[in-house]
């Protein structure tokens, strides 16, 4: 049997069992025993139905929810966990790649430091063998000078002598 065709042999004794109200009477404090015996054993006889069509479909699909709300929790922090292991790793990576580039940079600084010092030197030792050659140009020309001055100066000074003696010098 279906649940609807199970539930209509309930709905037949439940409109049996209902009675008309009666408003024009007083209130009764003490129910018919006759009454209160139907609706007792009615309520025996509906227990276990109810709780066969109702109570336990509806106990399953709760149960059912909560194993799904706990297993997507257990997801999410499985998710969780597994998102920040991902953060670990990704900033561990860039970590590392930050040293890498601050070790190939001071490694590129250092290079170029030595080479502007190496360019720095040979510019020196060129400018120290202009500066050598041109001083010995300089004495060169310095001395030719003086001994061209020498040669020049004995007569001169012979002519000096001459004129302020005013005779002739040997």
């Amino acid at each position: 049997m279906t649940r609807p065709l199970r539930a209509l042999p309930v709905l037949a004794v439940l409109l049996l069992a209902a009675a008309p109200a009666r408003a024009g009477e007083g209130l009764e404090i003490i129910p018919d025993p006759a009454r209160l015996g139907v609706l007792l054993v009615l309520f025996l006889v509906l227990i276990p139905i109810m709780n066969g069509l109702v109570f336990r479909p509806l106990l399953a699909v709760l149960d059912e929810r909560e194993q799904r709300i706990a297993g997507a929790r257990a997801r999410a922090s499985e998710v969780a966990s597994e998102a920040a292991a991902l953060l670990e790793r990704h900033e561990a990576a860039l970590r590392e790649a930050r040293e890498a580039a601050n070790v190939e940079r001071a490694r590129a600084v250092e290079e170029a430091r030595r080479a502007h010092q190496e360019a720095v030197g040979a510019a020196r030792q060129a400018a120290e063998r202009e500066i050598a050659g041109a001083r010995g140009e300089v004495a060169a020309a310095v001395e030719s000078a003086r001994a061209q001055l020498r040669g020049e100066a004995e007569p001169l000074a012979r002519e000096v002598a001459e004129r302020l003696l005013g005779r002739r010098v040997a």
